[in-house]
């Protein structure tokens, strides 16, 4: 019988090869000048190798001052077109496909002169970042439409706009973060103005041809922050003015480690994955894909999770540190888990300078 794990899907005029999506996850592979290296054009290379439908590259951030850590992949500048172009070529070699992720942390920035939609610190004790200008707001519309036309000259088949985990269009969004009085704060219409805004923008910026999905927290897990009706009303939105698919993640810093994105909690077989109740009312609502991320080990609940009609398609990353193969297993069917025991040592060797891995890898 068909597994329909690995049955074809579409995402806008986009053919993808199965239902499973590398998400995007920082690498820390990049040089220092944020162009990809051998190492990183080689991680991405091999997960196409191993039936990864869609693979979404690291967060690349789309101007300096939004660079959210060092060895972090840039969009930036056109010098970074020729090392995407050479993996782009290698991935498709392999009947995958891939989108590059833009993104911009805002008063999360690791560089100096952090801001945001308004003044905050990233954590107690920590120097508060500034609020945005509007000279400032309307020159980083600008740089994703840059960076979007640049992922598509490289041959790019997407780009994702990161609004989630507390970056800065996850900042605009939530009212733990957004407490501006103009047109970009207030009511959800006006902490959405500036995501829709970045769509408009990068949409105008490739054409309607192009795929361009987003990356938005189901909900912040923190008191008066970004809610899941309200993640409902802005991916509406966004589906109405042309957006080709949204994937579903959570959490931002201050909802501390077991609300985060990369929870240390590992899950049974069977159990509720992260967000699923909150993809399970998104889809409700949506025509467009939906792509759920968060805590799917095992093939069967990722089986169930389609079949039900919860998301359209899954999404995984610490999975694929642990076992870049995996897909390959599951598809060859060996029904077992995911190695990935969710306990996060595959982020430690980032700190160090030596871009991800997982000290318990399978051989």
């Amino acid at each position: 019988m068909e597994n329909k794990l690995f049955t074809p899907v579409r995402i806008g005029g986009l053919s993808i090869r199965n239902r499973f999506v590398r998400s995007a996850t920082h690498e820390g592979l990049a040089d220092e000048n944020g162009f990809y290296t051998e190492r990183l054009s080689g991680v991405l290379t091999l997960l196409a190798e191993h039936e990864v439908g869609l693979i979404i590259s690291g967060h690349a951030f789309v101007s300096p001052e939004g660079r959210a850590s060092a060895l972090q992949a840039s969009a930036a500048t056109d010098d970074a077109i020729p090392g995407w172009r050479e993996t782009v070529e290698r991935v498709h070699a392999r009947g995958a496909k891939i989108a590059l992720q833009l993104a911009h942390a805002g008063g999360n920035t690791a560089v100096p002169g952090a801001a945001g939609p308004s003044a905050f610190a990233q954590a107690p004790g920590k120097k508060e970042c500034r609020a945005l200008t509007p000279d400032e707001i309307r020159n980083l519309k600008t740089a994703f439409a840059a960076a979007a036309c640049r992922a598509r000259r490289a041959g790019f088949d997407a780009v994702q706009i990161h609004a989630a985990h507390g970056y800065l269009l996850s900042q605009f969004l939530s009212p733990y973060y957004n407490r501006r009085t103009d047109d970009y704060g207030g009511t959800l219409s006006g902490r959405a103005r500036m995501v829709y805004e970045v769509y408009d923008a990068v949409r105008n910026a490739v054409g309607e041809d192009y795929p361009v999905l987003i990356k938005i927290n189901s909900e912040d897990f923190v008191p008066d922050g970004f809610s899941q009706e309200e993640c409902r009303e802005v991916c509406r939105e966004l589906e109405r003015r042309g957006l080709n698919g949204v994937e579903l993640s959570g959490g931002i810093p201050p909802a501390g480690a077991a609300l985060s994105p990369v929870r240390v909690q590992d899950t049974a077989d069977g159990d509720k994955v992260y967000y699923e109740d909150a993809a399970r009312q998104l889809k409700a609502v949506l025509r467009i894909p939906v792509v759920l991320v968060g805590g799917v080990r095992h093939p069967a609940k990722a089986l169930s999770l389609i079949e039900s009609g919860t998301c359209d398609m899954i999404s995984l990353s610490r999975p694929l540190i642990r076992e870049p193969g995996l897909l390959s297993r599951w598809l060859a069917g060996d029904g077992t888990r995911a190695a990935c025991v969710s306990c996060n040592a595959c982020f430690r060797p980032i700190v160090t300078g030596r871009g991800f891995s997982c000290p318990r890898e399978r051989k």
